[in-house]
C-alpha cells in the first residue's frame, strides 16, 4: 500500500477553487490558510496570473486549494485567457470558496460571479475578507447586505481576515467537510505543486509589482531563460550557487526605462529583493541576472502568450 493511500477511514480529500474579483485578497488568504508563502501578493489588482495549487494536509483531510486570476472584464487577450482559466476551473473542483471584499459595497462584479456559481452543483462557501478593516458599527449592516444580496441559503458565510487569521480555521473546517471521501492526493510534506522555475518567475514579478509605478505592473511578464548550478570550483567559493538568467518583458520603451531606473538603481533594487526570496525558496545561494526586453503589445499576441504559459486553460 502506498503512503498516499495510508489514511484513516473517513478521510476526505479534494480540490477547492478560490474565486473572486481582482484585489479581494485571494493570494494573501491562500498564504494564511496554508501557513506559509506559496502565492505572490501585492497591492496591485490582477496580481495572480497562473493557477497555483496549495496543499493543506490534516489528520482528517487534505485540501488542494487552487488560486485563480480574479474574474474581471478583460481588455486584452491576456485578460481574456486569465478569466477563461478561472471560469473553466469552476466545474473541475469539489468545492468553491468565494472571496468578497468586506470593505466594499456589493457590486455588479460580485453579483455576476454569484449568479455564475448558483447554476453549478458544487458546494459554495463564502468569506468576507478584510473583516478586520470594517468599523465595528458597520459590521452588522455589512454582513446583512452581503447575505441578502449575494448568498444563497445553502451557502455558508464567514467573516475572515487574511492578515490576522480571523475565521480561517473555521473556513478550513467547513471546506474539508464538503470534500468527498478519498485518500491523500499529495505527500504530507508538500505545500505547493508548482515547478520551481514558475515560482522563481513569480517571485521576481512580485518585486516588480511592489517597486514600480502603476503603469508598469500589468504590462510585465517574467521568463527565466536559464538556470544553472555552479560548483565551488566554478565560482571560486566554498559553496554551490544557482545562477539564474531572467528576462523581464514590457510593452513600451518608457516602461523599460522605469524598470531600469536612473543608473540601473530600480533593476538592482528589484533584483536584490527577488534574490532574497528565491534563496529562501531553494534554500541556497543564488546569482540572479535580470534583463529588460521590449515586446510591443505582447499581451495581445497569441504566440507570445503561449510561450509565456498563458494559455487560458
Amino acid at each position: 500500500m502506498s503512503l498516499l493511500n495510508s489514511v484513516p477511514e473517513g478521510y476526505r480529500s479534494g480540490f477547492v477553487a478560490l474565486i473572486g474579483r481582482p484585489n479581494v485578497g485571494k493570494s494573501t488568504l491562500l498564504n494564511r490558510l496554508v501557513g506559509e508563502k506559496v502565492a505572490i501578493t501585492s497591492p496591485v489588482a490582477q496580481t495572480t496570473r497562473n493557477r497555483l495549487r496549495a496543499i493543506i494536509t490534516r489528520d482528517d483531510s487534505q485540501l488542494v486549494i487552487v488560486d485563480t486570476p480574479g474574474i474581471h472584464k478583460p481588455h486584452h487577450l491576456l485578460g481574456e485567457r486569465l478569466v477563461k482559466s478561472s471560469r473553466c476551473l469552476i466545474g473541475e473542483v469539489d468545492a468553491i470558496l468565494l472571496i468578497l471584499d468586506a470593505c466594499k459595497i456589493p457590486g455588479k462584479g460580485d453579483l455576476f460571479i454569484a449568479k455564475l456559481l448558483k447554476n453549478i452543483p458544487i458546494p459554495v462557501t463564502v468569506c468576507l475578507n478584510k473583516w478586520d478593516l470594517v468599523d465595528e458599527e458597520s459590521k452588522d449592516r455589512t454582513y446583512k447586505d452581503y447575505k441578502d444580496y449575494l448568498v444563497e441559503e445553502s451557502w455558508s458565510l464567514f467573516c475572515c481576515s487574511a492578515i490576522n487569521g480571523l475565521g480561517c480555521i473555521d473556513i478550513i473546517n467547513k471546506l474539508a467537510s464538503k470534500l468527498p471521501f478519498g485518500p491523500q492526493l499529495y505527500p504530507s510534506n508538500m505545500v505547493c505543486d508548482q515547478p520551481e522555475k514558475l515560482l522563481m518567475e513569480e517571485l521576481i514579478r512580485e518585486q516588480i509589482l511592489i517597486h514600480t509605478r502603476e503603469e508598469v505592473p500589468h504590462s510585465v511578464a517574467v521568463n527565466i531563460e536559464k538556470i544553472e548550478e555552479i560548483t565551488p570550483t566554478q565560482n571560486q567559493s566554498n559553496e554551490n550557487c544557482t545562477a539564474i538568467l531572467a528576462n523581464i518583458i514590457v510593452e513600451r520603451k518608457s516602461q523599460k526605462g522605469i524598470l531600469i531606473g536612473k543608473g540601473g538603481i530600480m533593476l538592482k533594487t528589484i533584483g536584490k529583493a527577488a534574490r532574497l526570496h528565491i534563496q529562501t525558496l531553494i534554500n541556497g545561494k543564488i546569482y540572479l541576472e535580470l534583463f529588460v526586453k521590449v515586446v510591443p503589445n505582447w499581451r495581445s499576441k497569441s504566440a507570445r502568450l503561449n510561450e509565456l504559459g498563458y494559455k487560458g486553460n
